[in-house]
């Protein structure tokens, strides 16, 4: 399979722009792919380079990227949002409650897949980060092969985070087995790329609310009206505005209260169109909620959900707190992506 040609081909059907830096990426997963071919590869095999690290900013192609690899692979394959490949591994655990956890789940993986696909990997609280290094020091004894799309050097993982002193054994075992490379590119194809009218109001007031009620009767027309309960473990999150998967919530709904990503992807799973409203100016002072909201948009725009929301501001002047501003780029990205209007 000659990977660079089929993605020029690719490019060429999609009308999509082709450059140098997505080429060279393309040529490095070929040669990582095919690690058994060529003496270059042999080369590879002996520094043991199981996973193929893709950082970049937002917008710029990664996952389109590697969603084309990953579709062409003819092997046992596994893709997943790093946040629910970590709500299956702490259910797995939990279920099992005993010591042999981490090798209990990698050779229920190994057992399966050939590689398994990361995307939008990062890390954000101690929980993961006290486990990632033992569960893929195990998933590569197991020579299971990773692909990883993210937005963060590796160095720069978990960066101010708690106890990260703990969390660096796992970055310097993903630095001894990976191929660590940059995909740099200027603009942001999500907003360069979208002529599209938004579905976005703002600021809050009387007119946004008028707007957003308009929309919403558009939506909804000949719908029946439900409430729907999503249980979490325990937890009850109750929509009651839920029309035949398009539903209508309060950003402090989902944001204020103790939910995470579990939640998230329950509440996804029953929807493909979500109206957020009142979406606040992001500072230091709600910097819990934002990082909430982060991994909310995350999951929905991995299910692939349609958005309208209404914000304080404009998408570009949502402000953001000191820790998150570097990874809310990638949501106020996303989020451009995720209202246009159809």
């Amino acid at each position: 399979m000659n990977l660079k040609s089929s993605f020029k081909e690719f490019c060429k059907q999609n009308k999509f722009e082709i450059n140098t830096q997505q080429l060279e990426i393309i040529n490095l997963l070929d040669r990582f792919l095919n690690i058994n071919e060529t003496f270059l590869s042999r080369i590879f095999k002996k520094r043991k380079k199981l996973c193929f690290y893709l950082y970049g900013k937002v917008g710029v192609g990664k996952t389109m990227l590697l969603n084309f690899v990953y579709d062409k692979l003819k092997i046992k394959k596994y893709r997943q949002h790093f946040n629910e490949f970590m709500i299956n591994f702490h259910n797995f655990r939990h279920k099992k409650k005993d010591n042999n956890t981490i090798s209990a789940y990698v050779k229920n993986l190994k057992k399966n897949y050939d590689l398994i696909y990361l995307d939008e990997f990062q890390v954000t609280n101690i929980v993961d980060a006290m486990i990632l290094g033992k569960l893929f020091e195990v998933i590569f004894e197991e020579n299971i092969k990773i692909i990883i799309t993210t937005n963060t050097k590796l160095d720069d993982l978990y960066k101010d985070g708690l106890q990260r002193d703990q969390f660096l054994p796992f970055i310097s075992i993903i630095e001894n087995f990976s191929i660590q490379k940059e995909l740099k590119i200027k603009d942001d194809y999500r907003i360069k790329y979208n002529g599209k009218p938004q579905e976005i109001f703002y600021p809050l007031n009387e007119k946004t609310s008028f707007k957003i009620n308009q929309r919403f009767r558009e939506f909804t027309r000949n719908k029946k009206k439900e409430t729907k309960t999503v249980i979490t473990k325990g937890r009850n999150f109750t929509i009651e505005n839920f029309y035949s998967g398009v539903a209508r919530i309060k950003f402090k709904d989902l944001c204020d209260k103790n939910l995470g990503a579990e939640d998230y992807v329950n509440i996804a799973n029953i929807c493909n169109h979500i109206i957020i409203e009142d979406i606040p100016v992001f500072n230091n002072e709600n910097s819990n909620q934002q990082l909430r909201f982060i991994t909310l948009i995350d999951i929905l725009y991995e299910k692939k959900i349609r958005l309208t929301l209404s914000l304080e501001e404009s998408l570009n002047n949502l402000g953001s707190s000191k820790k998150h501003s570097t990874t809310f780029k990638r949501t106020i990205s996303r989020m451009f992506e995720m209202t246009k209007g159809q």
